[in-house]
C-alpha cells in the first residue's frame, strides 16, 4: 500500500507539472519508454534496489539511459526521483502517470489474450466491441499464450471477458467430477 501511495503522489506531481508545460503528449512517451525499460531490465531494478549504490552513481546510470530519448521535464523528473531516493519506484511511477494520462483522455487500457498472434482483423474488431461497451477510446495490448489452447481472453475496465478453450474444458472437467446419479436404494 506504500508504494502505490508513492507511485501516484509522484505521478501527480509530474502529470500536473506536464499539463502546466504543455508536455502531456510527450512525457506520456517518456513515461512509457521508462516503464519499458524498467520492466525489461532486471539488472536496472537491482542496481535502484541496492542500498549500496549510492544516489549520485544511480543518477549518472539513469542519464545515461535516457538523457537522449526524453524531454527536459521527463529527465529532470526522473533525476529528482534518483534523488528523494525512490529510484526503486521508477516503473511505479511511470505505471501510475500513464494511468493518470488514460484517464485523463478518455482511454481504457484492454488486453487481448490468443493461443495466436493477433491480426488486423480480430485487433480492429476487438477494439470496436470494447469501445461501443465503454464509450472511450482504446489502447489494444495484445499478448499471445499457448496454454489457453484456443479462444480469447479480454480484460478492460476491470472487467474480463473469458472464450478460452483451457477454461470451457476445466469447467467440462469440473461438471464430469460431479456425481449427478442418485440411488433410488
Amino acid at each position: 500500500m506504500q508504494d502505490y501511495r508513492i507511485n501516484i503522489n509522484y505521478a501527480k506531481a509530474l502529470f500536473l507539472l506536464a499539463e502546466e508545460t504543455q508536455e502531456q503528449e510527450r512525457v506520456s512517451e517518456d513515461m512509457r519508454l521508462v516503464n519499458a525499460v524498467c520492466a525489461e531490465n532486471r539488472e536496472l531494478n537491482a542496481v535502484f534496489r541496492n542500498p549500496e549504490i549510492k544516489a549520485p552513481k544511480k543518477a549518472a546510470i539513469v542519464t545515461d539511459l535516457f538523457e537522449a530519448s526524453v524531454c527536459k521535464t521527463t529527465m529532470a523528473f526522473i533525476l529528482f526521483v534518483v534523488r528523494k531516493k525512490r529510484s526503486v519506484n521508477l516503473k511505479g511511477i511511470s505505471a501510475a502517470y500513464m494511468g493518470l494520462y488514460r484517464e485523463s483522455r478518455g482511454i481504457v487500457l484492454s488486453h487481448i489474450t490468443t493461443a495466436q498472434p493477433v491480426d488486423e482483423v480480430t485487433r480492429a474488431l476487438a477494439t470496436k466491441v470494447i469501445a461501443d461497451y465503454t464509450h472511450k477510446e482504446v489502447e489494444l495490448v495484445a499478448k499471445t499464450d499457448p496454454k489457453i489452447i484456443g479462444g480469447l481472453a479480454m480484460e478492460f475496465d476491470n472487467r474480463m471477458y473469458d472464450a478460452r478453450i483451457s477454461t470451457y474444458l476445466m469447467k467440462l472437467r469440473h461438471e464430469f467430477g460431479e456425481n449427478v446419479y442418485e440411488s433410488k436404494l
